[in-house]
C-alpha cells in the first residue's frame, strides 16, 4: 500500500490489481458437461485479464473473454447457441461503456460466430444502438466481420436439447434447466 500525503489532507491510495468475473450462464450444469464449462469459465476470466495486464481497456477485456465462451461448445452462446423453433441459430449480444453510457447491441444474427464482437461495432462505428437480423448482416459484412455456416454454430447438444423442447408434453423451462442425458 502507497501513502500520499498533502498539506490540506491525508490521502490514501491502494495499488489494485484488475479483476476479470467470468460467469457461464444460469442454469443448471449436467455433471458430465462441469468440468468443461469450469476450464471454459477460467480461460475466459485468463484472456479477458491479459487484455487488462497488456493495457487494453475494460470493454476490450469483457468483450475478449465472452469471445471465448462464444467460441467454446460448451456454453449456450455463439458456437453452442441455444436453438430456435426452427432449429437454427439466432443470436443476440449487447455491450455498454459504464463510463459513457454508449451501447451497442445486435439481434437476431445468424451466421456469425461472435455477436458480442459485432455488439461493440455497433457501438463503435454507428449512431444505432441496436442492428437486428439483415440490418445487423449487412452492417456485419460492411466491416469484414466474417460469415460461418449455421452448422458450425450448431453441437449436438443444443440439437438434443431443441429436440427434446419440441415434444408435445414439454415444459421449455425444465428443458433449460434439468440436466440433460444425452442418450434421452
Amino acid at each position: 500500500m502507497k501513502h500520499y500525503s498533502s498539506p490540506s489532507s491525508q490521502q490514501q491510495v491502494i495499488d489494485m490489481l484488475p479483476a476479470v468475473v467470468v460467469h457461464g450462464g444460469a442454469g443448471h450444469i449436467p455433471k458430465e458437461r462441469a468440468q468443461n464449462s469450469t476450464s471454459g469459465v477460467s480461460a475466459a476470466a485468463r484472456a479477458g485479464y491479459i487484455v487488462l495486464k497488456g493495457g487494453g481497456s475494460s470493454m476490450d477485456a469483457v468483450v475478449e473473454a465472452v469471445t471465448q465462451l462464444e467460441n467454446n461448445p460448451s456454453f449456450n452462446a455463439g458456437c453452442g447457441s441455444v436453438l430456435n423453433v426452427k432449429g437454427e441459430v439466432e443470436m443476440d449480444a449487447f455491450v455498454m461503456d459504464w463510463k459513457t453510457l454508449a451501447t451497442g447491441a445486435v439481434s437476431a444474427v445468424r451466421d456469425i460466430a461472435n455477436p458480442t464482437q459485432l455488439a461493440r461495432l455497433v457501438m463503435d462505428k454507428t449512431s444505432h444502438a441496436c442492428l437486428t437480423a439483415e440490418g445487423a448482416k449487412q452492417f456485419a459484412r460492411s466491416m469484414g466481420v466474417p460469415e460461418v455456416p449455421m452448422e458450425s454454430l450448431i453441437t449436438e447438444y443444443s440439437r438434443m436439447r431443441w429436440r427434446k423442447n419440441l415434444a408435445p408434453d414439454a415444459n421449455p423451462v425444465e428443458c433449460q434447466m434439468c440436466p440433460l442425458r444425452s442418450d434421452s
